[in-house]
């Protein structure tokens, strides 16, 4: 969620004055930096994974579970209390979007193949964290997204909350659910005040046999003047209708970040994992429900997009929802010479590549994006840093966006290390890979601060921490071959492709039903030829699959094998954890293989097989509790009621249940 600066966040008519200065001096910001660590070389390879956990309640008196806000304290009194041993364990804890929510990273990060170090770290955060609540019925899991979020009696608020609910003005989330920093509030006003209208999110409905035609949680209120007509309007038949930044940001998710050698590698590593992005949200997919109702999608990436879309009906190309609405929402001075048409959210698939490598053309970059006309002409003209232009249109589509949160005490920022303007646009173009500049300090003589960065951003987070692991090694791999056969791999796929992906990726039980765009091939020789794929094939044909192609070759180039990466399953045991390898490897190749179910497939498949079921789409409070003592179980690795071998199968789940960590 960005930097949690301390001081006074301007409201949105307050803060309109100061957008063009926060960007003008933002984009001088980032020549500074380019100026400085442009030249930087030699960073190793390392990287660290962040995991958002919701504190649920098991209320045993009710025989229920909700979200729980009561206990958002916890991440200062494990600073307080466990502050040696979070340091001692390498763990460190951060506030996120929801009260009910805590992030968790390593505090240094990996170096190298860390194989079940990445485990241990996890289960050492959910460790502490469960100790810092063992006194109370709050339990954190690693799921990402609650079942029941915006029902009635879904979060442990102890009164009404209608009256109260202004900063959001939802109809179904209080506004008690945010978190307290003033940075979360103002964001979430600012950008429903910016659009001129709540946001609005309409996910199809999974159709049932009694499924009803419309959400029926959608009517009018008497809490609010004009929001409460929005909604009619707003909803689509046959979708669930959701009408707060808190069903998207209070989704969690598995995010990586690796360091790279230098400028010229990060932009590659970048362009390269663009095409996975959407193929590992897809494999990834465990959100088959969203506001008490089954989805007909998978994942939460969509619901995020449209939880955060400031853009106005104009930018939207939209007509306004109630007749007196404005078309430029909350831009009162109406359009100007660089007021665009914006077709997508700031949360968003990548737009554009970065270049800067051999296999690069930029026909790649074949989808309509709209760009900051004064700052892409800045990047490229100014006397500080050559830019060229490929690298001057990325930060200059970046730069289309409004600051949302501006603070009163960091409006000027004229010394030479400040990054704050350039952070709070780069913050919140929230896209599936994010390429990140270090700061001012980061000089080729410098190294002791973290140099050129990449964030790859569209996993959604698993139950477990061996799944978790199993993502993150994949995903580093992945990346470390990359790096290692620069000079081979030509992974671009034309941008538009990238795009149908990511439609593809959402709909339901798309990793064995649907078919996905893919390279024909990653020799240097190939270029850009691509058809229509299973995802078996992605990640196991021979001459195009991730496994072949990339997990196969890396671990042969390491000496972990001979030929493929299932001979690590032979490992000694003195070699524990290339044999704990084999099995994350197996865990990803047998849910591409359809074999095993995504954590989608199978909590949709508890509800629909659960009792109480009546096949109308709807998850009710018993549910929601039964699917989250499941989901529990998996978590603890408990096989009490047989989730384990459901969930993982025979084989993984026996070696799990031998070999806890």
């Amino acid at each position: 969620m960005g930097l949690l600066t301390v001081g006074t966040p301007l409201p949105w008519e307050d803060s309109r004055p100061h957008i063009e200065h926060v960007k003008r001096n933002g984009v001088e910001q980032l020549l500074h930096v380019l100026r400085a660590a442009y030249e930087r070389n030699g960073d190793p390879l390392m990287w660290g994974d962040e995991i958002e956990y919701m504190l649920y309640r098991f209320r045993k008196a009710q025989n229920d579970v909700v979200l729980s806000v009561e206990h958002d304290g916890v991440i200062e009194e494990l600073e307080e209390k466990y502050g040696a041993t979070c340091a001692e364990c390498n763990v460190s804890f951060h506030p996120e979007y929801g009260r009910y929510m805590v992030e968790a990273t390593p505090r240094r990060p990996y170096r190298g193949l860390a194989v079940a170090e990445v485990e241990r770290n996890m289960a050492a955060r959910r460790h502490l964290l469960g100790m810092a609540l063992a006194q109370t019925e709050v339990v954190p899991l690693s799921t990402t997204v609650f079942a029941r979020m915006g029902c009635e009696d879904f979060v442990d608020l102890p009164e009404p909350w209608a009256h109260k609910n202004s900063v959001s003005r939802s109809l179904y989330l209080p506004d008690e659910i945010i978190n307290r920093h003033t940075r979360f509030p103002t964001l979430t006003a600012n950008i429903r005040l910016r659009r001129g209208e709540k946001v609005c999110i309409n996910v199809p409905m999974f159709k049932d046999e009694h499924t009803p035609a419309h959400d029926d949680t959608v009517y009018e209120r008497a809490w609010f003047s004009q929001e409460d007509r929005e909604s009619l309007p707003a909803s689509r038949p046959g979708h669930i209708y959701m009408d707060s930044m808190g069903f998207g940001m209070g989704c969690s998710c598995l995010q990586l970040t690796f360091s790279a050698p230098n400028v010229t590698m990060a932009r590659y590593i970048y362009d390269s994992m663009v095409p996975l992005s959407p193929i590992m949200l897809a494999l990834s997919a465990a959100s088959p429900f969203f506001k008490g109702w089954l989805a007909e999608h998978d994942v939460r990436w969509n619901v995020i997009a449209g939880a955060v879309d400031d853009r106005t009906p104009y930018e939207r190309n939209a007509v306004p929802l109630l007749p007196d609405g404005s078309l430029y929402g909350g831009i009162e001075s109406g359009k100007t010479s660089e007021t665009q048409r914006l077709i997508k959210s700031r949360y968003s698939v990548v737009d554009l590549y970065l270049g800067g490598n051999k296999f690069f053309s930029p026909e790649l970059n074949n989808v309509p994006v709209a760009i900051n006309n004064t700052v892409y002409n800045r990047l490229l003209e100014n006397e500080i840093f050559p830019v060229d232009e490929n690298l001057a249109r990325h930060f200059a589509h970046l730069f289309v966006r409004d600051p949302l949160v501006i603070f009163n005490e960091s409006l000027d920022q004229y010394n030479d290390s400040d990054m704050g303007h350039f952070e709070n646009i780069q913050s919140t173009n929230w896209q599936t890979v994010r390429f990140k500049p270090p700061t001012q300090d980061a000089t080729p003589g410098n190294m002791s601060v973290p140099g050129w960065r990449v964030e790859f951003r569209p996993m959604e987070v698993q139950l477990n921490d061996f799944e978790n692991a199993a993502f993150a090694n994949f995903v580093y791999l992945l990346v470390e071959c990359m790096v290692e056969f620069k000079d081979d791999i030509n992974a671009y796929v034309p941008m538009n492709l990238v795009w149908e992906n990511m439609d593809i990726a959402h709909q339901r039980d798309s990793v064995n039903r649907r078919l996905f765009y893919w390279k024909n091939g990653f020799s240097s020789d190939i270029e850009y030829d691509t058809e229509l794929y299973t995802m078996d094939e992605i990640f196991h044909n021979k001459e195009n699959g991730l496994f072949p192609q990339f997990i196969d070759r890396i671990l042969r180039r390491k000496g972990y094998v001979k030929k493929h990466w299932n001979e690590l399953i032979n490992s000694s045991g003195d070699l524990p954890d290339r044999r704990r390898l084999y099995y994350y490897l197996k865990l990803v190749s047998d849910r591409a293989k359809g074999e095993l179910p995504t954590s989608a497939s199978y909590l949709r498949h508890f509800v629909v097989t659960h009792p109480e079921y009546a096949r109308d789409s709807r998850i009710s409070k018993r549910i929601a509790h039964d699917l989250m003592q499941s989901s529990l179980r998996i978590t603890n690795l408990d096989n009490s009621a047989d989730d384990i071998i459901r969930y993982f199968g025979l084989e993984i789940g026996s070696y799990l249940l031998e070999n806890g960590l």
